[in-house]
């Protein structure tokens, strides 16, 4: 396999001490991606075994000197680049060796930590790291001191298991508004007279968690979420995230003063608009949620969506289960659109969202993470993304076996012979140029799925 599959010599921020260690520790993933893909089962178990092994030695040593780097150049992030590096340490890598463990390292485990890992390198690489040297501006501003995050990740899978009994894991302080399964999307906004700069507080539950949490709680036998269920979870995830607040001396005396079921297209606009002061996504091993947190008054206007109040929460309620039915029993194909302009991810998702389940992400790194919590039927790529372009996201796509045979098409704003060569020689499942009408862009796609169905 070749090592320059995922290493990419853009993603050198200049020390030499770094450099060299994120590409040995590329190359190590690139060694057990080749191993996980082996036939030999025992063979290639062991062999996992022992890269992970080399893997996390050669982590946990690089983040050491890293630090020492930043404590020499009197880096001014490095409290904060310090806290990343303890939850990779202390939270997601044994997060996925106690996964791979209980699996007895199965493909499907194996193929977890290696896009975990290859995701959390790249991206950590590619923002925190390079603004070290302010080659790049850390992607997450605004953010709550780390000691105030600390808090409320383990106040949240404290919470998760005391309400419960949940032994939920952490897999992202990062998370940018990917859809996972079928899911129930809210906001609930808090505030008092005290304080005229509001909170938001924004989740995502998975329906398959509800269910076994809030429903075997009530004693309901059901596999789907009905009016009843979601307005027993309304309540629960009030007093959930009100307890939460009680870990805040300045939050002590807020209150709900604003509640909203969101579709998943104006959650997503929460995370196109300002990135969230605090971002985590959970396992629960029953299903994911997500909790984030943003001041309101930062985004440029309010997010749509009907208010919850006593007297229309039944009607409300009913109409979003409508809705969210409506969707499922479409049968609708996944198309991610990625594409650095929120200009050409909003048009795309605009034009497309009537007839397709449309998500969207904003750059390579972002799509590996989306595929990774909900595989779609079509990648909208494009190609001229900066840092990891549309090339190097679709090697890191055949790359994981899992991915592979996902469709991809390009997309691109020029179309002379010698780009359209270059395109076509990745041997994508096409291309399309940004500067057609919408109703040609539409058209294409419409075709790409009529004909795979033929």
């Amino acid at each position: 396999m070749d090592d320059q599959r995922v290493w990419k010599e853009e993603y050198n921020i200049g020390v030499e001490i770094i450099d060299k260690e994120h590409q040995r520790l590329f190359k190590i993933i690139d060694k057990l991606l080749a191993v996980h893909q082996e036939e030999q089962e025992e063979k290639s178990r062991w062999a996992c075994q022992e890269g992970i092994k080399y893997f996390k030695g050669h982590a946990l040593k690089h983040f050491e000197d890293e630090e020492k780097y930043m404590e020499t150049v009197n880096y001014t992030g490095r409290g904060r680049h310090r806290s990343i590096h303890e939850n990779f340490k202390n939270n997601i890598l044994p997060a996925l060796e106690s996964e791979l463990r209980q699996t007895d390292f199965s493909q499907d485990a194996m193929s977890h930590f290696l896009a975990v890992c290859s995701g959390w390198l790249i991206g950590h690489t590619l923002t925190e790291d390079m603004a070290i040297v302010g080659g790049k501006v850390s992607k997450w501003e605004n953010l709550l001191p780390a000691d105030q995050v600390m808090v409320i990740q383990k106040a949240l899978i404290q919470q998760l298991f005391n309400m419960f009994h949940l032994e939920a894991q952490m897999i992202s302080d990062a998370y940018g508004g990917e859809r996972f399964g079928r899911g129930v999307y809210c906001l609930l906004v808090y505030g008092d007279s005290r304080n005229p700069q509001k909170q938001d507080v924004v989740m995502a539950l998975e329906e398959s968690m509800l269910i076994n949490t809030v429903g075997k709680a009530m004693g309901l036998k059901t596999n789907r979420l009905d009016t009843m269920l979601l307005n027993a979870a309304r309540h629960t995830t009030r007093q959930f995230v009100g307890r939460l607040l009680e870990h805040f001396p300045e939050w002590d005396s807020c209150d709900v003063t604003e509640e909203k079921l969101l579709t998943y297209e104006q959650f997503r606009q929460i995370f196109e608009k300002k990135k969230p002061q605090v971002s985590l996504l959970f396992n629960t091993g029953v299903g994911y949620c997500s909790f984030s947190i943003i001041a309101p008054h930062m985004l440029e206007e309010d997010i749509v969506g009907t208010p919850i109040q006593e007297d229309n929460a039944l009607i409300e309620v009913e109409h979003y289960l409508q809705e969210q039915e409506r969707a499922a029993s479409s049968n609708r194909k996944k198309i991610l659109v990625v594409d650095d302009s929120a200009t050409i991810r909003n048009a795309m998702s605009q034009l497309l969202r009537n007839d397709y389940e449309v998500s969207l992400a904003d750059s390579g790194v972002a799509a590996i993470r989306a595929i990774t919590l909900d595989r779609p039927d079509l990648v909208l790529l494009d190609y001229e993304m900066p840092v990891c372009d549309g090339r190097q996201t679709l090697e890191m796509l055949r790359s994981e076996k899992s991915f592979a045979e996902i469709p991809v098409i390009f997309l691109t704003g020029q179309g002379d012979p010698e780009v359209v060569k270059k395109l076509l020689s990745l041997k994508p499942a096409g291309y399309l140029l940004k500067y057609l009408k919408a109703g040609d862009i539409k058209k294409k796609i419409d075709d790409f799925f009529a004909k795979k169905k033929s």
